[in-house]
């Protein structure tokens, strides 16, 4: 396999979605990976351990996935772009050092190809469950970002996406696919390197000095640029509540200081960090809502709606957390009702009912292990209309 240096394998490919999103981490720039193989994100795991030292790069299988989750972050503060792998178990053990990133301002990517679950549950089939603990699963106050495609090809450009949400924002990113997305094959489109975007992570404008503070942000910024360890700069990196410098600082002030700016940097830049599709919205009396891999069954149910003259569009949120709250909140002033459809028996339906106001919103659930039938939801469609 013969790949560009940078990391690009340009072309036209068929891939399945685990295989596109090592590919789209390897193009935006990752260069050192840690995990554990664990169905079914395995076939990232198996590619990027392949496709790394082809490019420069290091992949190494830990004894775990605690190690996995603390071995990243190490990585990134020796100046690397950084990626794990796991699915539901795996994340659990990661939640620790999840928001240790949090709180550290560590940018990395962790990948979670879903599963059914609680538990070991059903490893080998699809389920949308885990939305919830990508976005508060580990304790305190924080915010983190989490992307959710539904395709192979998205597979590719959203991991990219990721990492640059990563260093942009200094965060841990959530790529939340499902094991249908992780598992199906499709045609890739993967461009030149020079037509990608890529962002770089933000360095210092000064320079090492004993008065530089490692956490300080410029002027009219919530996120400090953060230099690599090595090249002079003074480093205190700790998940206790901390000044300016890193260093712990044990008040109620700082800790409201600290963790309203983790907060605000990514709750006020929803609308920077919103992405969602609309299919067929503008007339819809009803808007089937939906993420992943069922937002491509809704889109059947939407057509079997329409052949039936009812009413009816999609709305995809890409990026799920923060969640796209300007946009539905435009929606629920002029449609009758939301039908959400997901993989587990209500997450993410929380968050649209907290958002449609007086607008009814119904839940067509499915615990996972397969696919909703798009007539079932066209059946609770019927009934919000009847």
């Amino acid at each position: 396999m013969k790949a560009d240096p940078r990391g690009v394998l340009t072309g036209v490919h068929f891939l399945d979605g685990d295989h596109a999103c090592c590919e789209g981490a390897l193009a935006a720039g990752c260069r050192c990976a840690f995990g554990y193989p664990i169905t079914p994100s395995t076939e990232v795991v198996e590619r990027i351990a392949q496709r790394l030292p082809t490019v420069g790069g290091v992949f190494l299988q830990m004894e775990d996935e605690i190690a996995s989750s603390i071995a990243i972050q190490g990585a990134a503060w020796g100046g690397k772009k950084v990626l794990s792998v796991s699915s539901g178990p795996g994340i659990s053990l990661m939640m620790e050092h999840i928001g240790l990133a949090a709180m550290t301002e560590t940018p990395c990517v962790f990948v979670n190809v879903q599963r059914a679950g609680p538990s070991t549950g059903l490893p080998t089939l699809v389920a949308q469950a885990d939305m919830m603990q990508a976005r508060w699963g580990s304790h305190g106050d924080y915010e983190v970002i989490a992307i959710c495609p539904n395709s192979p090809q998205e597979c590719f450009d959203l991991t990219l996406h990721a990492f640059n949400l990563a260093e942009t924002y200094r965060t841990p990113v959530m790529f939340m696919m499902d094991e249908a997305v992780g598992h199906m094959t499709e045609r890739v489109v993967i461009p030149a390197a020079e037509q990608l975007e890529v962002v770089e992570r933000r360095r210092p404008r000064e320079k090492p000095s004993d008065q530089y503070a490692l956490y300080r942000c410029e002027p009219g910024s919530r996120v400090p640029p953060m230099p690599p360890v090595g090249e002079g700069y003074r480093f205190h990196v700790t998940g206790l509540t901390h000044d300016e410098r890193g260093y712990p600082v044990m008040n109620a002030e700082a800790q409201d200081k600290l963790v309203r700016r983790l907060v605000d940097k990514i709750r006020l830049a929803e609308p920077e960090l919103a992405r969602y599709e609309e299919f067929q919205v503008d007339d819809a009396d009803v808007v089937l809502v939906a993420y992943g891999i069922t937002s491509r069954v809704v889109q059947r149910s939407m057509r079997l709606a329409r052949e039936r003259g009812l009413k009816v569009g999609v709305f995809r949120p890409v990026v799920v957390w923060p969640f796209p709250e300007r946009r539905l909140r435009e929606l629920a002033r002029r449609v009758k009702a939301f039908v959400v459809a997901e993989l587990n028996l209500g997450q993410v339906v929380l968050e649209v009912e907290r958002l449609a106001g007086g607008t009814r919103t119904v839940l067509a659930s499915h615990a996972g292990g397969a696919l909703h039938e798009p007539e079932a939801i066209l059946k609770v469609v019927q009934e919000v209309l009847r």
